[in-house]
């Protein structure tokens, strides 16, 4: 959900053929029942393939057994926060992993348009609320400003 900016249910709903791991993007089926393309890193491939292998359902890339229904997200928010407790982090929501995804991007850089089409929000407003300021972008804002100052003077 982190490394691709899912929604708890889209992340629970996803399907083998939703993968496609030549390419390397997941095609994700979102809110409105849009669908939308998403980057999917190699590593992360490679750890939804191991995950599979555990269960080879052939209907849902995260279930419980072979012929079984997929992971239901109360399982999914149970599971994040049992990980929470174990690692001595505040417990978070799987939504937050959402928003931190879209932070970290805007904080590398990643123009606000593209944060919207891999969020899948069709209104930029909607992708706006990620925008506040952190303390990274404090400081690439702060750089920005004595650069600008520097060359006035």
């Amino acid at each position: 959900m982190y490394v691709c900016g899912l929604r708890i249910s889209e992340a629970v709903c996803l399907r083998p053929g939703d993968v496609d791991g030549k390419d390397k993007v997941i095609r994700v089926i979102g809110k409105g029942n849009k669908q939308r393309l998403v980057p999917l890193p190699a590593d992360l491939l490679n750890a939804m393939r191991q995950a599979w292998k555990t269960h080879r359902n052939r209907q849902w890339v995260f279930a419980l057994n072979a012929g079984g229904p997929h992971l239901c997200p109360r399982s999914v928010r149970h599971a994040l926060h049992k990980a929470c407790e174990h690692a001595g982090v505040a417990s978070f929501t799987p939504h937050g992993l959402r928003h931190s995804f879209a932070t970290r991007l805007l904080e590398r850089g990643v123009e606000l348009r593209v944060v919207q089409i891999l969020l899948g929000h069709s209104s930029i407003r909607s992708t706006e609320i990620y925008t506040h300021l952190t303390e990274p972008i404090r400081q690439q804002v702060r750089a920005k400003l004595a650069t600008l100052a520097k060359s006035l003077l």
